[in-house]
């Protein structure tokens, strides 16, 4: 059963119908007292008879219009009724009671149908009511009403605000159940959507979801930087480790790079067991130049980040210096939903990213390749090695490529990050990345690792 099953809303023309009914109930019950008390008049008695079938009768010609589409009568009525309410003042000699009466009911009956606009309207329309009646049928003023008419409109206009305040419960209440449900379908579709923006990189997602990206076979030209990374000697320590502990290894590896990835704009295409693909330009881009410069610096910052996470594997036993190794590229890729209407791939293909990916298969651990379209929008921000022109697999002419050696601002006189490893030592000191609070506690740790080095006698 679906949430529009379960939610059975009122119709608004209910509204209006209960009402009314309600109020021209009072309105014959009013008009039975004078009745009663002046005697049976064609008159008198037309009303008490039209108070009671009118109410009916609009709702049935109000079906009837909402069958054949037409827009409903509620404005229509409601300027009907303001007239009818200044008849019935006019009918009952204004005696002050049943008058008082009629004007709550049509207010009322206003409010619940539309609001404080229609408030206005009706009081408008009782006044010219009552003033066209009064012309017309020149009624003797009573305004003191007796017992009976007084006790008789009291208890009308008594059983229409109960009803109608048990039919305003009742709608709340119902109101409160829909809001409910409403509430609980919302969190289901939440947890929905967290979970399936797991298999989507984010911007993906909610370029998706905020309607700038159509979920359909389509595919454009855009000028992107491709990233490709896998693990130097994974396939070894594959056969060395249980399945459950490479796996922990993977995962853990792996999420470290797509944080990375992430905070540097990267949009994450795909893993290939320990291979990542990331690229840059698309569904959000800061220009070719800025795009490629994210890239690149997002390769050092992981090539950077995996030796602490060599650090992490050592103390859980794995002693195979892994290693990163990566391969950029930029230029024009053909990117979008490829596959089937069924199921379909967010994805990019081209010249480009076989390059990158062949760039990535001939680098050595810890080292960056990059294409010399990569080079010429980076080499402000970063120091390249020229590594000459190298045939590279799948490719008819030698390829110009660049060995990165790091970020221009980390190599001068006064670098942001020291780094040294050795056989039972190893240090990564990134000082930007440092919290202001965090200084003091690691100044203390280096300084108790000095002591006990000097300290220990080393044989």
């Amino acid at each position: 059963m679906n949430l529009e099953t379960r939610i059975q809303p009122v119709r608004p023309p209910l509204e209006g119908y209960y009402s009314r009914v309600m109020a021209y109930l009072c309105v014959a019950l009013v008009f039975a007292a004078i009745v009663f008390e002046q005697g049976l008049t064609p008159l008198n008695g037309g009303v008490v008879l039209y108070a009671l079938a009118y109410p009916h009768a609009v709702r049935l010609l109000t079906r009837w219009r909402h069958k054949h589409g037409r827009s409903n009568l509620n404005l229509i009525m409601l300027a009907v009724d303001g007239l009818h309410t200044g008849l019935f003042i006019s009918l009952c000699q204004f005696s002050m009671v049943p008058s008082l009466v009629f004007i709550l009911l049509i207010s009322f009956t206003a409010i619940i149908i539309g609001g404080p606009l229609y408030l206005f309207s009706a009081a408008l329309l009782t006044l010219t009511g009552t003033v066209l009646s009064a012309a017309i049928l020149a009624p003797e003023p009573l305004l003191i009403s007796s017992p009976l008419l007084s006790f008789c409109s009291l208890t009308g206009g008594g059983i229409f605000t109960v009803v109608m305040a048990t039919f305003i419960y009742r709608q709340g209440r119902r109101l409160e159940q829909a809001q409910q449900l409403v509430g609980a379908e919302q969190e289901k579709a939440e947890q929905l959507a967290s979970n399936l923006s797991k298999y989507l990189s984010p911007q993906v997602w909610q370029s998706i979801f905020s309607g700038n990206q159509r979920v359909t076979l389509e595919t454009r030209r855009k000028k992107l930087t491709i990233f490709f990374s896998d693990i130097r000697g994974f396939t070894e320590l594959a056969e060395e480790m249980e399945a459950e502990a490479l796996t922990d290894l993977l995962n853990n590896y792996l999420n470290e790079m797509s944080r990375i990835a992430l905070q540097y704009g990267g949009t994450i295409d795909k893993f290939i067991g320990d291979c990542v693909m990331v690229f840059f330009g698309d569904p959000v881009s800061r220009g070719a130049k800025q795009d490629a410069e994210a890239a690149v610096s997002m390769a050092i910052a992981m090539r950077k980040h995996m030796k602490v996470l060599r650090q992490q594997w050592r103390s859980q036993g794995i002693t195979r210096p892994l290693e990163i190794r990566m391969g950029l590229s930029t230029g024009y890729c053909t990117v979008g939903n490829f596959g089937a209407d069924m199921r379909m791939d967010y994805t990019i293909i081209g010249r480009e990213v076989n390059l990158a990916s062949r760039l990535e298969s001939t680098a050595e651990a810890g080292e960056i390749l990059i294409s010399h379209e990569t080079w010429s929008l980076t080499k402000d921000l970063v120091m390249c090695r020229d590594k000459g022109q190298l045939n590279v697999k799948g490719f008819s002419r030698p390829m110009q490529i660049y060995q990165v050696v790091g970020l221009r601002r980390d190599l001068g006189a006064a670098p942001t990050f020291v780094e040294h490893e050795l056989p039972g030592f190893s240090m990564y000191l990134d000082t930007n990345g440092i919290r202001n609070y965090d200084k003091e506690d690691i100044v203390k740790a280096l300084e108790l690792a000095a002591r006990k080095l000097r300290d220990k006698v080393i044989i």
